[in-house]
């Protein structure tokens, strides 16, 4: 095994592991099934997200980081807070299977951002295998062959954001610290969310913050995880790993909530399960092949 292939490797574990989190999101939203509204809901999960962030802050606050760096915060934290939002709003809408095959356009929109703009390769193997999961989306979703409502909507619109989130978070993760990246979308969306919560703001019970605080430790593990992948390796590997997330969301649902296993979407899960594994499985393979580690390859 080349010096390379484990960092490689190490991406695709810690995009697995971002999946299992925000699977367990997307769980527990649905379980608030909406006690309170979507804005407050969301300004409820990063708020008590801080939490984390306590013993660290004062370390991460005299971080010096430049104009550039601020820009590029601040416009993920507005991006992603209206995503955020709307996300939120879609899970009371449409079932957990459908809320995660609308997410997979995110990745589909990085892939294609991650070459357009940062520079990365997108060889056929790539593209074929990525229009391969998008088919497996398409196929659950069967668009004109059922109504579509302001969940799906909100979903759609939730994609591009999103994917324009994790882009931003692409460019700092490679100048900041992983830490210092989650801090600060949390710190900015929690300013962003703030005015859309109290326009609608309901006192919460014990059981809903509650409820919120578990979202919030899920959802800050997973975007810890996602830019430790980032970090480990290119976007044009690690995000096709999202798609997995659709199996769990399937089994979560039915098992949870009651919602029925649709045959099609296992068939759609089916057609995207193959596609990552056929391209992780191939940039693997092609990375034993192709690396010829120096002296100044990772050790380890």
């Amino acid at each position: 095994m080349s010096q390379a292939q484990p960092f490689l490797l190490r991406g695709v574990f810690w995009m697995l592991v971002t999946g299992l989190c925000f699977v367990a999101v997307t769980a527990l939203v649905k379980y608030l099934d909406n006690a309170v509204p979507a804005a407050e809901a969301a300004f409820l999960r990063y708020v008590l997200g801080l939490v984390f962030f306590l013993p660290m802050g004062r370390t991460l606050l005299a971080t010096e980081m430049s104009a550039r760096h601020w820009r590029l915060f601040g416009a993920r934290g507005v991006v992603h807070s209206v995503g955020v939002i709307l996300w939120f709003y879609a899970m009371t809408r449409i079932p957990m299977a459908e809320v995660t095959a609308m997410n997979y356009l995110s990745p589909v929109y990085v892939t294609l951002g991650a070459a357009l703009f940062l520079g990365e390769k997108l060889a056929m193997r790539r593209i074929l295998a990525v229009c391969a999961a998008l088919l497996g989306a398409v196929i659950i979703l069967r668009p004109g062959f059922r109504e579509v409502n302001p969940g799906h909507l909100a979903m759609l619109a939730t994609a591009v954001l999103f994917a324009c989130s994790y882009l931003l978070a692409k460019i700092v993760a490679d100048e900041v610290s992983a830490t210092l990246v989650v801090l600060m979308l949390s710190v900015t969306v929690t300013l962003g969310l703030a005015p859309f919560a109290f326009a609608v703001w309901v006192t919460p019970d014990l059981w809903v913050l509650a409820v919120c605080f578990g979202v919030a430790c899920f959802a800050t593990g997973g975007h810890f995880a996602m830019t430790l992948a980032f970090r480990a390796a290119p976007l044009t590997l690690t995000q096709p790993v999202t798609f997995l997330q659709l199996i769990w969301a399937v089994s979560l649902g039915a098992v949870m909530f009651g919602e029925p296993v649709d045959p099609v979407v296992v068939l759609g899960g089916g057609v995207i399960l193959g596609s990552v594994v056929f391209l992780t499985l191939r940039e693997a393979q092609l990375k034993r092949r192709a690396v010829t580690p120096g002296v100044h390859a990772p050790k380890g």
